[in-house]
Order: C-alpha cells, then sequence, then structure tokens
C-alpha cells in the first residue's frame, strides 16, 4: 500500500465517523421501532445513538455534552431530534454491539497474536476498591489479533487479578467462533504447560516465548522444546525461526486503539466498563477494514 492510499484510508475514516448518509431514514427507522411498542415512544433511532457512541468514545465527551452535540445537529439536520444526557446515557448503555460484525469474511487459516494491557477505570472508585482495596485503578482489556489484517478477533475484560494463562482459553475460543485459528503467538506470560496442552487439543500451533529459566526436563514437551531451541539458536535465532516478530501485531493494535480512545473508561461500573469497550472494539475494527 502507498503512503498516498494509506493518508487516504486515514482521511476516510474521519467521513465514517460522522457519516449521515446512515441516517436518511431516520424518521422510517424510528416509526419501525416504535410500531407496537407499549410505553412511551423512541424519539432517536437506533442508527443515531450508535453515531453519537462513537462521537463519545471517540471525543470522550461526557453525556451533557452529548446532548450539546445533538442540538447542534438538529440546526444542521432539522429530522435528527435533540436527545436528553439521562435517556442518551440509558439508550447507550443498552445498545447492543457486536465487536466483529464488520470482520473481513474468510476460511483461510488465521495466526493470532494475543496479550493484555491496562485501562484506568479511576472514575469507578466504589467497585474496586470494595473488590480490591483502593490502590486498584484498572482493568485488564485481553486482545487476540489477526497478524495480517490487525482485526481484533476477539475479547475479553477483566479485573486486574486475572492471569492472562487463565483468561487465554475463553479468548481462544471466542477468536475459533470468528476465524479458524492455526496458530498462537504469545509472550512469556502465556509460558505454561497448560497453555500448551489447552491449544494442541485444540489443533493450534504454539508459538510463546520461553522463560529465561525454562527446563528441558519437565513440563509439555511442545514447551520444553521451544526451550531447547532457544537454548541452541539463541532468542534472535528462534524469533526468526517460528516467526515470533509478528506478534508485534497485538502491540500495534494496543497502541492504535490508546491512541484513538485514550487510556481509561469512562465509566463506573465493571459491567458498562466492559459495554463500552465492546463498543470501542467494534469502532476500532470499523476503523481498520476502511
Amino acid at each position: 500500500m502507498t503512503w498516498k492510499e494509506t493518508d487516504e484510508r486515514l482521511i476516510r475514516r474521519g467521513e465514517l465517523i460522522l457519516d449521515l448518509e446512515s441516517l436518511k431514514n431516520h424518521e422510517k427507522e424510528l416509526e419501525n421501532m416504535n410500531k407496537g411498542r407499549p410505553g412511551p415512544r423512541y424519539k432517536l433511532a437506533d442508527s443515531y445513538i450508535q453515531l453519537l457512541t462513537a462521537i463519545r468514545y471517540l471525543y470522550g465527551l461526557p453525556y451533557r455534552q452529548l446532548e450539546g452535540y445533538t442540538r447542534i445537529l438538529h440546526r444542521l439536520v432539522p429530522t435528527l431530534p435533540q436527545g436528553d444526557y439521562s435517556g442518551l446515557r440509558k439508550r447507550i448503555l443498552r445498545l447492543s454491539v457486536d465487536p466483529y460484525r464488520s470482520l473481513r469474511e474468510t476460511t483461510d487459516p488465521v495466526t493470532i497474536a494475543v496479550d493484555s494491557t491496562g485501562i484506568s477505570v479511576h472514575k469507578a472508585g466504589g467497585w474496586v476498591e470494595r473488590k480490591h482495596g483502593k490502590k486498584r485503578r484498572y482493568v485488564k482489556l485481553h486482545f487476540a489479533v489477526n497478524t495480517v489484517t490487525h482485526e481484533v478477533v476477539a475479547m475479553e475484560v477483566t479485573t486486574d487479578d486475572v492471569h492472562d494463562v487463565k483468561a487465554l482459553p475463553g479468548l481462544v475460543e471466542k477468536a475459533e467462533g470468528n476465524v479458524r485459528v492455526a496458530r498462537l503467538l504469545g509472550d512469556g506470560a502465556y509460558d505454561s504447560s497448560k497453555v500448551y496442552g489447552f491449544l494442541e487439543g485444540q489443533g493450534i500451533e504454539v508459538v510463546v516465548k520461553p522463560r529465561g529459566n525454562g527446563r528441558i526436563d519437565r513440563g509439555h514437551p511442545g514447551r520444553r522444546r521451544a526451550v531447547e531451541w532457544v537454548r541452541r539458536l539463541g532468542y534472535d535465532g528462534w524469533a526468526e525461526m517460528v516467526g515470533y516478530g509478528r506478534r508485534w501485531a497485538v502491540e500495534t493494535a494496543y497502541s492504535s486503539f490508546k491512541r484513538l480512545f485514550g487510556e481509561h473508561s469512562l465509566a463506573r461500573s465493571f459491567e458498562n466498563i466492559a459495554r463500552e469497550l465492546v463498543g470501542k472494539v467494534a469502532l476500532y475494527n470499523s476503523l481498520v477494514n476502511m
């Protein structure tokens, strides 16, 4: 891909964020949503809520400022109604989001890279202090990333005391629901006989960086082989032989994710933090595939 093509992709991302074309049928969509609905009627269609959600996550807007944003949009496009901040909050939190809806379809075997990162939740002091004590102010976001497309093919949100090895089975099972996983790349945090056993049981090739104190006389045979190859070839030689350098894809995905959305969550409860991160991953995957 040329620099000009890369520039155009980045420019088009800005168009996607404020794509009002998707709202041309707002009134018709609203009519269908309210048909046969008991109780209060919807004033904003789901497609409009999706747009406002993207704006909130990308620019970190509090709900009251988001209400002001709807006022401006109403002046520009009178058919789009204004929203109130409490109603916007309820609709955004209830919005059903599939973070994998924009993944490219493929039947080819895929290599995934896995890792986790911390997301600050300083606004969520209540549940964090009750569960962990005052010093903990983050959750862990676990990614499985397609090393070719850089899409997030699986994600998990956990508290910060959940080890990467414990989160891995659920992460891999989600990934296999979206792509055909043939190979997994992970750093030393996943250097465990339990990981080798689980992945080989799934028919997935394991490429995990062995720890410096790894032994060849105990543990899973696959793990012992990796340790032996590192001793024979040195780390650089082993990394080149197994293609370990492709693990950088997950680091790049985290870097891009945090540049887009920051390193913190806007929500106050664990459930809403997880919902927010799911929405952000859905938006990230959409932008990656522009």
